[in-house]
Parts: structure tokens; C-alpha cells; sequence
């Protein structure tokens, strides 16, 4: 079964779904960067710092934070969505698979998690309420 173009989040619910779907991950992994990059919400690790800039941590704070940003304006959505999914596999295969392959045990949920709904939006595009829809219709 072939989706039309109005298919695939764009009117009635699922296009407010996937708006809200969108708006609401993009927040929150946007804040999720926040402690990497500026320290806050009580920054990294026990003195509460951020990570510098030029490392691993810091190149994750740089995505989350401003990735996060983008796709929460719905902004340059597919691509931006294509490497924050790339991100958080790698950081999955990093930081949790090495403590064991069932994401429950390993504390890799929310890795997954965020990975697949980068995947979603990389394949589905910002919908609506987005600077990528303003952008295509010309407003």
C-alpha cells in the first residue's frame, strides 16, 4: 500500500501527533544536552561541570543541544533527525552494549528510544506546525 503525500502525519491527529511527537523530543533531548554543554540541571558527573567542548561528551552536548533545537522548530528535520539517530546507536554500542545486549539491564532504553524516533522523523519528515512545512509552501 503506497502512502499519499496527506498520509504520513500531515493532517486531523496524526498530523497533531506527530507535531506533538516532534516538539516534545526535540525539547527534551535539546535539554538532555544542556549539562554536557553548559552545566546545567546540575552538570556532569559529581562536581557538576560540563564536558569540554572538543571531546566525545561535548561533541554529544553540541548535537543534543542544538539537533534537539532544530527539531523542535522542525527545521532541516530529516537530516538533522538521519544524524541524531546515527548518534545515539553509536553512543548505545559505546556506553551500554559493553554492559550487555538487553537495553533494560544496560540502561540503553532511552538511547533506542530516541534513536528510533529520529528514524521516524528522518523517514516522515518535521509535519506540520514546522519551519520545514513554512519553508516548502512558501509562507
Amino acid at each position: 500500500m503506497a502512502l499519499s503525500s496527506t498520509t504520513a502525519g500531515s493532517t486531523g491527529l496524526a498530523g497533531a501527533t506527530h507535531a506533538i511527537l516532534r516538539i516534545i523530543a526535540g525539547a527534551l533531548y535539546c535539554m538532555h544536552g544542556m549539562p554536557k554543554l553548559f552545566g546545567w540541571f546540575g552538570g556532569m558527573g559529581e562536581a557538576g561541570g560540563s564536558a569540554p567542548l572538543f571531546s566525545l561528551m561535548g561533541l554529544a552536548g553540541v548535537l543534543e543541544v542544538f539537533g534537539g533545537l532544530l527539531i523542535l522548530l522542525g527545521l532541516f528535520t530529516r537530516p538533522v533527525a538521519l544524524i541524531l539517530a546515527l548518534e545515539m546507536i553509536i553512543a548505545y554500542f559505546m556506553a551500554h552494549f559493553p554492559q550487555g545486549p538487553v537495553p533494560y539491564l544496560n540502561g540503553g532504553e532511552l538511547a533506542l528510544l530516541y534513536m528510533s524516533v529520529w528514524i521516524f522523523l528522518a523517514g516522515n519528515g518535521a509535519g506540520p506546525a514546522s519551519l520545514d512545512r513554512m519553508m516548502r509552501r512558501g509562507v
